[in-house]
């Protein structure tokens, strides 16, 4: 999206019980995005996290709180940040977790790869240059492996298809049918990356240092591992249909 004028983005981030957190993230942000919208989707936080984020409107301008009353998935509270943002007019889109583990400084170059014409930039920590630090020797195995497991499957030429930290253009968005994504977790950031390949979108992968949260809770669980797994496989299949009704029309 070359142009010469800033583009207007809001940087989404979902959370819950990240009151630890929030405003380190959200000054953070405004220091490397200054022009930015900030939309905190909060899934009925009980420590507060919702009023400490609306508290720095005050100062900071342009944060905007949605409170939802309860906690219904990673997935949905994208859904619900990004058709809001896209809605209010952002033309790029950013999701990060709000955990402290996606580090705002990388944000200017996110933004930038999309201005200059990707479809989305991820930060990606299984490229030259991207690390993980902190994480024991098992969540390294199962993120790097289902990585793996899941471009190899689905033919897609991404290193880190499970990468929450990214910036979209909000148009390629709207094109892949975002909305209608189901996924949660891992699972949905996979199902994300994988509509986008197959309207042809422009992937960019940017190098990042991934840190394990300081403080608060890990939401990572068996559970969502296992969800994503299985989520690569009913695309598959349903790839796999389409691409055989399509052969037998003649297409």
């Amino acid at each position: 999206m070359p142009t010469t004028t800033p583009a207007r983005v809001t940087v989404v981030v979902p959370t819950f019980n990240e009151a630890d957190n929030i405003e380190t993230l959200i000054r953070a942000v405004r220091t490397q995005l200054p022009d930015a919208r900030v939309l905190v989707v909060d899934d009925g936080s009980p420590d507060g996290t919702a009023d400490l984020a609306a508290a720095l409107d005050a100062s900071l301008g342009s944060i905007e709180v949605a409170r939802r009353t309860e906690k219904s998935g990673l997935g949905a509270a994208y859904r619900f940040g990004l058709r809001r943002a896209i809605d209010d007019g952002a033309e790029i889109c950013v999701q990060m977790d709000a955990d402290l583990s996606h580090d705002p400084a990388v944000l200017p170059a996110l933004v930038s790869i999309v201005e200059h014409g990707a479809d989305v930039a991820i930060g990606s920590r299984y490229v030259p240059g991207g690390i993980t630090l902190d994480w024991p020797p098992r969540r390294r195995w199962v993120s790097r492996w289902g990585n793996r497991y899941a471009a190899g499957v689905l033919g897609l030429a991404v290193n880190d298809a499970t990468a929450g930290f990214r910036a979209y253009r909000s148009a390629a968005l709207e094109q892949m049918e975002f909305d209608s994504v189901r996924a949660e977790g891992y699972g949905f950031q996979v199902e994300m990356t994988y509509r986008l390949v197959r309207i042809g979108g422009k992937v960019v992968e940017f190098p990042i240092t991934f840190r394990d949260r300081a403080e608060g809770e890990s939401k990572f669980s068996g559970s969502i591992v296992r969800e994503a797994l299985l989520l690569v496989v009913k695309l598959w299949v349903a790839d796999f249909g389409g691409r055989r009704r399509r052969r037998a029309r003649g297409g």
